[in-house]
Parts: structure tokens; sequence; C-alpha cells
């Protein structure tokens, strides 16, 4: 009997480029849609996406529009996403919307929602 294939798992952070934040900023920006989208995975996830080694991806988009279009696909999707609205201490006005992280998931569901986009 042929053993099946494990599902591979990862998480895709998407950046708005059309902020044109900072590297530092993009970097922080990053970082909380990350923890916002993971907090709302599966405990099932979580695990296995930690033990194929959290891989993440960094992509972009270039209008709030475009983000909220992928977002509202994820959702439909089921699968685990959180947008980043920013304080607005630094660079952009409070309330800006700078980013979404989708997942940890698996892969293959993700890129139906992602797959067409470059990296940051």
């Amino acid at each position: 009997m042929q053993q099946e294939t494990e599902k591979s798992y990862k998480q895709c952070i998407v950046i708005r480029a059309d902020l044109k934040l900072t590297k530092g900023k993009a970097a922080v920006q990053a970082a909380h849609a990350s923890i916002l989208s993971y907090e709302l995975a599966p405990i099932e996830d979580r695990e296995r996406w930690k033990q194929q080694g959290q891989k993440k991806v960094v992509l972009k988009v270039y209008s709030l529009e475009e983000l909220k279009k992928l977002r509202d696909a994820a959702e439909k999707l089921g699968l685990p996403c959180a947008i980043v609205e920013d304080a607005g201490l630094t660079e952009v006005p409070p309330g800006t919307v700078t980013a979404l992280g989708i997942g940890p998931a698996s892969a293959e569901e993700i890129d139906k929602v992602t797959g067409h986009l470059k990296l940051l």
C-alpha cells in the first residue's frame, strides 16, 4: 500500500507596496500579520506548520482593494486570515491597512488565493 504524501503547510504575508513603507516598517507589519493569522489557525495546522519549519512567503499587492479581495477569497475558502491596521505612530495615518496574513494552512489551498502574486 502506498503511503499518503504529507500535506505541505505555509503562511503567506501580503504587504501593500503602494504605501512605500520602509523596509523596517514593512518587516514589522509582516510580523503583525503573521501572528494575527497564526492565532486564528486550527491548533493542528499550527503544529504541522511548525513541524515543517514554519514556511513563510512575503508577497505584494498595489492597492487596498486588491488586499481586500485576497482577504475575501481566503475567507471564502475557510483559510485563517487577518488584516493589519497600523496605529499611525510613524509612517502612515492611524487605521491604514498595511498587510494581510493568511495561514498557516495547506499550501495548496493558500496558493489558490496567492499563487499569482509576486514576492516582496
